[in-house]
Parts: structure tokens; sequence; C-alpha cells
């Protein structure tokens, strides 16, 4: 089996890299932060507090989370590009805390790395999901390298953005995947660091490949 599995902060260019590295070797690709971005959109659109681990995990029990190609599900709904909102995001890091959502997404992950060579990328997959993938990776890159990433996809896509707000929210999401209780945030042992601060696209997909080639060939 193949199974990449890619770890980093948010705004590290995981999701992009992972798609790229899974058309170019035929591998299925799994992102799991889209799995938690749609558990905290559901939370948002039914008002329940985000810490309130009994209730939530109560609404997970009416939660059908799917996969559609890229595309992610919620009860049938492809959210794809509602949960990629900063509210979504801050909200993800907050129900990400909790046991039952981890459970739930550790489960979901778990399953589909026992039957697929896959690329799955998050922020627990090589330490948590899948502990002996045949290629670990960390994606990294400097707080401000990420927020200037994820400022100029907004005023691309038309939207209003603070670059300053976005690099404050970026640097309290670090802090709370990595120290939460529950897997938090960190590097593998067996995982190679990239800090891609200053790699182009093409410059992170190279370098994984050669990772990749190595691995197959060893």
């Amino acid at each position: 089996m193949l199974r990449v599995a890619i770890d980093g902060p948010g705004g590290a260019g995981k999701s992009t890299i992972a798609k790229f590295v899974a058309d170019k070797y035929g591998l299925d690709y799994v992102d799991t932060g889209a799995m938690y971005r749609a558990v905290a959109l559901n939370a948002i659109r039914n008002n329940i507090d985000q810490a309130d681990e009994p209730a939530i995990s109560s609404m997970l029990e009416n939660t059908v989370i799917d996969f559609n190609g890229t595309s992610i599900l919620l009860n049938g709904e492809d959210v794809s590009g509602l949960i990629r909102t900063q509210e979504v995001s801050m909200a993800a890091s907050n129900v990400s805390k909790l046991g039952p959502v981890r459970t739930l997404v550790s489960r979901l992950s778990g399953d589909m790395a026992k039957t697929k060579d896959l690329v799955m990328d998050g922020r627990d997959i090589g330490t948590n999901v899948i502990t002996d993938a045949e290629v670990k990776i960390f994606l990294t890159a400097s707080p401000e390298v990420r927020a200037k990433r994820r400022y100029d996809q907004l005023i691309e896509a038309g939207k209003e953005a603070d670059y300053d707000t976005i690099l404050e929210e970026i640097e309290q999401r670090d802090y709370q995947d990595t120290h939460r209780e529950l897997n938090p945030l960190k590097q593998a042992d067996d995982a190679v660091l990239l800090d891609t601060s200053y790699m182009t696209i093409e410059e992170v997909v190279s370098s994984i490949s050669q990772i990749i080639d190595d691995k197959v060939r060893g």
C-alpha cells in the first residue's frame, strides 16, 4: 500500500499540495480538516455552543459526513465552498478539541486508510490516524506567510480581508491546535519536515515526490 500522511498547521498549503500529489500518483485524496469544518458548520447552523460536548455529541448522532470526489457532503449537501470561511475555521479548531468529534473523524479516516492507497492531510494523521503510513510529511510555513496567503486568497475571491486580523486568528489557532489535550498538532518522529515559506507549489510537490519515489524504490 501507499499512504501519504501530510500534517501541519492551518494555511501551510496541505490541501493544495495533497491534491497535486494525489493526482500525480493516482491516489485518493482525503481532507480530514474538511470533516472537522463540516462538523463546525453544522454546530454553527444549529446554534450549538462549540464547547458544549454533550450537545455536540448529540448533534453528531444525526450528522452524516461523506465525500463525493473532492467535494465534502454534510447530510447530503455539498458544503465544500461554505466551510472555508474564517468563522468556520475557528469553530473547527474549537470542536476538534472534543473527544466525540475526534473519535468520529478518526474512525472515518482510519476506515478509509485500511483499504485505499491515498493521500490524507490534517493535523494528527501521522501521529494518530495512520501511524503506520508509508510516507509522512510535516508541512509548515511561518505565520506571516500563511496569513499573507490567506489574505491573497480572500482578496482574489472578491472578499473583504484584513491581514492583521487573519494573522491573529492563525496564531490563535496554532496555539489551540498545539495545546489541545487530545492528539495535539505535532510532527511525527518519522515525518519529513518541509518549510514551504519560500517554496513554490511546484517545488513542494517535487520534494514530496522525491520522498515518495525513494520510499517506493526502497
